[in-house]
């Protein structure tokens, strides 16, 4: 079944390995066989993943749109996840399960999951700069 995408007018998608850019048009764009899809508030730039858990998505990224050097790939997220952990052992389930997507090649599962890490992460954070002021 073909995917029907809409974009807004400069609107990011990664398509495979390729980053497409919208014009000042909204468009539509159907994908007719099974590829890796990225819409734009799904993409994160290498130069915003500038935290632990940013940098497990990322890694989890590449993975689903390139599968190039994959064994590399998934070598520095065992790296990432298992430094996350020591500083945060509470996130050893969500990783347990963000791994056991990445076993299995789920790739966009595996994000979707690691976008809620970050979540987790931020709020960490926050918490922690907000007790820090006190």
């Amino acid at each position: 079944m073909a995917l029907k995408i809409r974009l807004r007018p400069h609107e990011r998608l990664i398509i495979g390995g390729a980053v497409v850019v919208n014009g000042t048009a909204k468009c539509d764009l159907i994908i007719e066989n099974e590829v890796p899809v990225l819409r734009d508030r799904g993409i994160l730039r290498e130069k915003d993943a500038d935290t632990p858990c940013k940098r497990v998505y990322f890694v989890i990224q590449l993975m689903y749109v390139d599968n190039r050097d994959i064994v590399d790939k998934h070598n520095i997220y065992w790296s990432l996840v298992k430094d996350v952990i020591e500083a945060a052992p509470s996130t050893a389930g969500t990783i347990a399960e963000i791994s056991s997507l990445i076993l299995q090649n789920k790739y966009y599962p595996a994000l979707k999951l690691a976008r809620k890490l970050i979540e987790y992460e931020e709020e960490v954070t926050g918490y922690v700069r907000k007790v820090q002021c006190l």
